[in-house]
């Protein structure tokens, strides 16, 4: 299990605590190890890719830091102070944001420009009981609503007709870099009904090699087997083609997922969940309604020759 922020926060003030310059990256390694961490749980990552325990790290170093108890003499390098020798001879089992409070520059740091008699005691709460870092919360919130979009964008394409469907899958692959242009892909798809093929599509812009589509609109439960997945191959092969996408609405059963062609033929398999997430990945449906850019110091415009 990956430690919270809060319970680093200790551990990484004893590993500096022989009063030596740690290197940023180096602690992160040792506390990697400290912890007994599997590769599984140092390569869990947030939604921006930035890798979960090295965020968690992030954060205690700064709280520390600006708690006074850790001081950064160069770029990317860490030492204890003499507040943090002194923390340590308490013997502590733990520090965490609660603890750090009792310090005057950790308290500026959480109120900013505030007062602390302006301080509401839910907020201080909250920032004193939560094991998650702030961008844990907020990529956190950031998934709620991107699934609850996912689903409104996937009822609203069962509701609609299979003509706009067809529409809808041209623009989404024509957006991922396939066809060409609308106006190619168009004249591609659509020929429902043929041997199982729904319709074709250009791999690049110069049509080097092409892709068959099928395309199934269908409602939650009514889910694609692997007898309509073998269907596609063998209608794949009478064209003599190698690759096609099947993509539903609804989802496919575990047989069908578990298929692989005995042939050369590569199928990729889009559920509605998958088709939905690409939909906001390349703005089909919706669009951006408000944007929050996360920025961090410049390290090397602060940096003297």
């Amino acid at each position: 299990m990956i430690p919270t922020f809060q319970s680093l926060m200790l551990t990484l003030l004893k590993l500096v605590s022989d009063g030596k310059e740690h290197e940023y990256r180096d602690l992160i390694e040792s506390l990697a190890v400290e912890f007994k961490l599997t590769d599984e749980e140092r390569r869990a990552t947030l939604a921006s890719g930035k890798r979960v325990f090295n965020k968690r790290v992030s954060w205690a170093k700064t709280y520390l830091k600006k708690a006074g108890l850790l001081d950064s003499p160069k770029r990317a390098t860490f030492v204890i102070t003499d507040l943090g020798r002194q923390t340590l001879a308490q013997n502590l089992d733990r520090i965490d944001v609660k603890y750090l409070r009792q310090f005057p520059a950790f308290l500026e740091f959480l109120n900013a420009s505030r007062s602390n008699s302006e301080i509401e005691d839910d907020e201080t709460a909250i920032i004193e009981n939560s094991e998650q870092t702030p961008e844990e919360n907020l990529d956190k919130a950031y998934q709620q609503i991107r699934k609850s979009l996912a689903s409104e964008l996937l009822q609203k394409v069962i509701d609609l007709s299979p003509a706009f469907f067809e529409r809808l899958v041209v623009d989404l692959l024509v957006k991922m870099g396939y066809g060409g242009s609308i106006k190619d892909a168009g004249k591609a798809i659509g020929r429902s009904g043929d041997e199982g093929i729904d319709g074709t599509i250009k791999e690049d812009k110069l049509g080097l090699d092409i892709i068959y589509i099928q395309a199934k609109r269908w409602k939650p439960g009514n889910v694609v087997g692997r007898p309509d997945i073998q269907k596609f191959v063998g209608a794949l092969a009478g064209q003599g083609a190698k690759k096609g996408i099947f993509i539903t609405t609804s989802s496919f059963t575990k047989e069908a997922l578990e298929y692989m062609p005995k042939n050369e033929t590569k199928i990729v398999l889009i559920d509605g969940e998958q088709l939905a997430q690409l939909m906001i990945d390349y703005n089909i449906g919706c669009s951006t309604h408000q944007t929050y850019e996360l920025k961090k110091i410049d390290s090397d415009y602060f940096g003297e020759e």
